[in-house]
């Protein structure tokens, strides 16, 4: 009879396709993989690349950086480019930020397959010396007594130094004026003159200020003390619920295949969790941290959640 011939045959050419599937999955990567960043010079490069030479040689592929100037949108460029795990993205939280800010060409979470967090950066906040406070809670007091009379520096609408201290005026209930700054240089330049009274700023930035006295610390920004300022206080003990960490994290376009998520995902992972290369990230400022693709998503709906009222309350648009 015909029909059993037939049904065999069927049977066989399925199974040869899934031991193509299988064969293909366990041959990712077959070729370069490319990083897709924003910025030259700057952490998310000094990132990148960072992890590009720690997986190339386990992977047995190169790992090319593709830095992306001023002008471009990587996030736009990853999400509309082929979902096979050969094109990533490396970015901050500015990829899940930014929309609640402004328009932008891709949905942070539906455009995009999430593989691992890398590192976590958080701000300090720190004073100028003349300003009379020691603690986070000096600080409060002394802006409830002069509300709308301290002021703040920072640099770009939404970036970390804008974001952070917008969050603690909102669950400090204070009333702190924002001066922004075009240059970081002109910003930094004036906090150590005392034209601007705090700011909240990164490790790298500020530290030798710090070891000078030139400034005072007052408190780090993530939820638990951070190996980036070692002994400092968390704006979290005094404001409970406060924590404002720039995250940056890989992705693949929506629709990667689980294979090749998962073999990028271990890569990073094992080169993430080596002494020396935490060492590396702590030295430059930031906290090398890894997780697994469905942690790096609730970090993302949580950020979301917590700075959209923030940013409705406070008018901050980008555009």
């Amino acid at each position: 009879m015909p029909f059993p011939h037939f049904a065999s045959r069927l049977c066989a050419v399925a199974l040869m396709v899934m031991t193509a599937s299988v064969s293909c999955a366990q041959e990712f990567p077959a070729k370069p993989i490319r990083i897709v960043t924003p910025g030259i010079g700057g952490t998310s490069d000094f990132t990148s690349r960072l992890i590009a030479q720690g997986i190339s040689s386990s992977l047995g592929q190169q790992v090319i950086v593709d830095n992306r100037p001023a002008g471009f949108i990587p996030g736009q460029v990853v999400s509309q480019a082929a979902p096979d795990g050969y094109v990533v993205l490396l970015t901050s939280s500015s990829l899940w930020v930014g929309p609640l800010m402004q328009n932008t060409p891709y949905d942070a979470v539906k455009d995009f397959a999430p593989i691992t967090t890398v590192t976590r950066a958080p701000n300090i906040l720190v004073v100028h010396p003349s300003l009379p406070v020691k603690s986070v809670k000096d600080l409060i007091s002394l802006a409830k007594t002069k509300p709308g009379e301290l002021n703040y520096a920072s640099g770009a609408i939404g970036a970390s130094n804008h974001l952070a201290p917008e969050l603690f005026k909102a669950m400090a209930q204070v009333s702190i004026a924002r001066i922004s700054y075009k240059s970081a240089s002109i910003q930094m330049s004036d906090l150590l003159g005392g034209h601007v009274q705090l700011t909240f700023a990164s490790g790298g930035t500020v530290t030798p200020f710090l070891k000078s006295g030139r400034l005072r610390a007052l408190a780090v920004t993530t939820a638990e003390p951070s190996p980036v300022a070692p002994g400092l206080p968390t704006v979290s003990a005094t404001v409970p619920g406060y924590e404002l960490v720039t995250h940056s994290g890989v992705f693949a376009p929506a629709r990667t295949p689980e294979a090749a998520i998962h073999r990028i995902n271990q890569e990073i992972v094992r080169f993430l969790g080596q002494a020396d290369a935490k060492q590396k990230f702590l030295d430059s400022g930031v906290e090398a941290v890894s997780s697994t693709p469905e942690q790096l998503a609730a970090i993302i709906k949580s950020e979301i959640s917590r700075l959209a009222r923030v940013i409705k309350d406070a008018g901050i648009r980008a555009d």
